[in-house]
């Protein structure tokens, strides 16, 4: 015969104490228990005493679900992003869960996986995270039109964007200019000597790339360049791409002084490729990168790089949501300052002279110091 003793008190300590238990230990109900629970609604000071001292006894702890009865609210923000990988979307994602932790919050986060298109993983990874009992969502993905936003129905009004503008999402969407990043990189270059450039830039379909190298081409025309005979090559936004794109430059024998690469990973795969064979950066090569992210300041050599305020547009859209969710009061910012981060890998062109304003701005102008 298979069985054992039956112990009642191992019985006891086993089992997990719920609302029910509280409420029966107290001699109240189970709305009063929950009320004194939650927080809310009116309990005498006497009963609150007893549910208490209910709760220290029975070492009662509601869990998730329970809290998200009692309060109406699943104290969950969802996070979908396109891909979990790489040094853009990790330092973003910390700072959410940061914030959402001080706030008493939890981050679930989604990312594209599967077979389906960037739009498809977009849809189905936002409506996981509503499935989910999220309060509210924040969004990084350019993939949704605007008929998959107003499908969303009344979750829009907890949803907010960031890093792209939808017509669906207004007052919603916090983003930075890449086009006048895009003009920054290339002035940078323009005012330290280079007419020789050459371009590696992301993904086409992503308008926040389109837009930064069109501002950087748009600044190279204003400067009277022929902007039909810049060397560019479409890329991934990956380190290999970026390895692979600076080898297919080298192997075209296309003459230039300075390569801008629209974003830090890139330029570091960029980097890698000039080491390992044989060009020195900055003396045969100038390097540019767009976005600042960790990854630029410990290259080697140190990475100039575009600045975008990923930060300061994180919290504004943090801010914003959690004053939609939780009827607060956050302080939420609309503009973003853009700025050039001055490291190593970035030189005059041999036998170009400053011109005055570069000149002036020389002593400002040094490792790690933005402009």
């Amino acid at each position: 015969m298979l069985g054992g003793s039956f112990d009642p008190l191992i019985e006891q300590e086993s089992h997990v104490a719920t609302i029910k238990d509280v409420a029966r230990l107290a001699g109240v109900g189970l709305g009063t228990a929950s009320r004194v629970v939650s927080g809310k609604g009116s309990v005498s000071p006497a009963t609150l005493e007893r549910v208490r001292k209910a709760i220290d006894e029975l070492g009662f702890r509601p869990s998730h679900a329970a809290r998200a009865l009692l309060s109406g609210t699943s104290r969950m923000v969802g996070v979908y992003i396109p891909v979990l990988s790489g040094t853009f979307y990790t330092p973003i994602l910390q700072i959410i869960d940061t914030e959402l932790r001080a706030a008493g919050l939890h981050m679930v986060v989604a990312f594209g996986v599967g077979l389906g298109d960037a739009r498809n993983q977009a849809i189905e990874g936002i409506e996981f995270l509503i499935e989910r009992g999220c309060d509210g969502l924040i969004m990084m993905t350019s993939a949704l039109t605007d008929d998959d936003i107003a499908a969303l129905g009344a979750k829009r009004r907890t949803i907010v964007s960031l890093n792209h503008d939808f017509t669906g999402l207004p007052g919603q969407c916090f983003t930075v200019d890449h086009a006048l990043g895009g003009r920054l990189a290339a002035r940078a270059l323009l005012d330290h000597g280079h007419r020789d450039i050459a371009v590696i830039a992301g993904p086409n379909a992503l308008i926040d790339n389109v837009a930064r190298v069109d501002g950087f081409m748009h600044e190279l025309l204003a400067e009277g360049l022929d902007t039909d005979k810049v060397w560019i090559a479409e890329s991934d936004f990956s380190p290999q791409g970026g390895w692979l794109a600076a080898k297919a430059l080298v192997e075209s024998k296309t003459p230039c002084t300075a390569l801008f690469c629209a974003n830090d990973e890139m330029a570091v795969g960029a980097l890698s490729y000039f080491q390992e064979a044989g060009i020195s950066v900055p003396r045969d090569l100038s390097v540019i990168g767009y976005d600042d992210t960790p990854s630029a300041e410990f290259a080697a050599p140190r990475l100039t790089s575009v600045h975008m305020p990923w930060r300061e547009m994180t919290l504004a859209g943090i801010n914003a949501l959690l004053n939609r969710c939780y009827d607060l009061d956050r302080p939420v910012a609309r503009t973003f300052p853009v700025s050039v981060t001055m490291r190593a890998s970035l030189a005059r062109a041999a036998g170009s002279e400053a011109k005055p304003k570069a000149k002036a701005k020389a002593k400002a102008k040094h490792e790690g110091k933005k402009t």
